[in-house]
């Protein structure tokens, strides 16, 4: 059950075949994108030659005395692809965190001249520690998610105590901040996603709408079930909203609106719940408007 487990959550392209090259396990991700995978079938001829514009990794086991093959499958230029992503989010890294990093650099070197604030200048300095801090943290996760570290979705979850919690948690900020709370969910509704993962996911959708809707605007955090069955956990707010055309940028990582840039946040909470939807079989959205406000959709499998 376990090993079902791990193979069907991976988030790489896995087949598991038996010696007569029929598919044992396959993980999600290998049955979307190669045609012909089937649990109990015979695997396409072309699978382990390259037939099929994958490339084959094949590893021969045995088990119980049965010979058995897990076969990884990866895209040409795949790889060329990866590298190509790897530095420029290194890069990207690199630069978020040396703004805040001058910013600190620049307050203890003002803290040692005489005359000068030093208590204010140390909590100032505390205050981008913690920037930096939060920003490693996330850029570590986000990291977790995406080589598969971080196991998304084993088990159905209720939905309403975990969003209950998270939402309970940012409050005070909310208050602070001038925006309103309000959660929409039945209390009988499931979800497979773990618990820590669906809170990710409401805590990254809420802090968005606390930084960026504006005072006076008001986040509603709502879970439905759709007329397909599956699940679909809305995050909106009637804020000032962004542009139109920005819309599909918002899950970029380090992607900020022209608004956006003058505020402390990371820049990576929404492609965090971008991958954990995405991990646990689902896919998101975004929509609104410039002075319509923003919505996030994520739907999950029923």
């Amino acid at each position: 059950m376990r090993a079902r487990a791990l193979v069907e959550e991976s988030r790489e392209a896995v087949v598991v075949l038996d010696d007569q090259d029929r598919v044992v396990l396959a993980s999600r991700r290998a049955r979307q994108t190669v045609e012909g995978i089937r649990e109990g079938a015979r695997a396409p001829a072309a699978l382990l030659t390259g037939g099929l514009g994958v490339v084959p990794l094949v590893v021969p086991y045995e088990v119980d005395g049965r010979t058995e093959r897990l076969v990884y499958l990866s895209r040409e230029g795949d790889l060329a692809a990866y590298e190509e992503l790897r530095a420029g989010f290194t890069a990207a890294v690199s630069h978020e965190l040396r703004t805040p990093l001058a910013r600190l650099l620049t307050l203890l070197e003002t803290a040692a001249l005489p005359g000068e604030d030093v208590l204010g200048l140390v909590e100032q300095a505390q205050r981008e520690v913690e920037q930096i801090t939060e920003l490693i943290d996330e850029i570590l996760f986000l990291s977790e998610l995406e080589s598969g570290a971080r196991v998304v979705a084993l088990g159905p979850t209720a939905v309403r105590p975990v969003l209950e919690e998270a939402l309970a948690e940012l409050r005070e900020r909310a208050e602070r901040a001038g925006v309103e709370l309000r959660l929409e969910c039945e209390p009988d509704l499931t979800v497979r996603v773990r618990p820590r993962m669906l809170r990710v996911i409401a805590l990254n959708l809420a802090e968005n709408a606390i930084r960026y809707a504006g005072s006076g605007a008001a986040f509603t955090l709502s879970v439905t079930r759709a007329p397909d069955g599956s699940i679909v956990l809305s995050g909106r707010d009637n804020g000032i909203g962004v542009e139109e055309a920005e819309l599909p940028r918002l899950f970029e990582r380090f992607y900020r609106s022209d608004r956006a840039r003058a505020s402390r946040g990371t820049g990576l909470g929404l492609a965090i719940v971008k991958h954990v939807v995405t991990q646990a079989g689902g896919h998101v959205e975004a929509r609104g408007g410039r002075g319509e406000g923003l919505e996030i959709r994520c739907a999950f499998p029923g």
